[in-house]
């Protein structure tokens, strides 16, 4: 008897340090959860207000200006080849 009094306590005390320790991780979640939504209130702040005074962003500076490429197009014939290839590789999958 007294053996299981002991083994239920054990249990107890378990649960509550696992719960403890839940509580804990969400603490750190929330916390880290407001500084990110924080962060990104602030930088969409800071970018109106940078753009209100006629500069550009921050962020835009940083980056390297891209330039675009030009999209290739395929011809009908192309498509056609890549759409038969396509149709040759389904029927060999569905034949297998």
């Amino acid at each position: 008897m007294r053996r299981a009094g002991f083994v239920s306590y054990a249990c107890v005390m378990a649960n509550e340090s696992i719960v403890a320790l839940i509580d804990a991780e969400i603490a750190k979640l929330t916390e880290v959860r407001s500084l990110l939504a924080t962060t990104g209130k602030a930088a969409k702040a800071v970018e109106r207000i940078t753009r209100k005074a006629g500069k550009a962003a921050p962020a835009a500076k940083a980056a390297p200006a891209k330039k675009g490429k030009k999209r290739r197009t395929l011809s009908p014939e192309a498509r056609q080849r890549i759409a038969e290839a396509q149709r040759k590789r389904w029927a060999a999958q569905k034949a297998k």
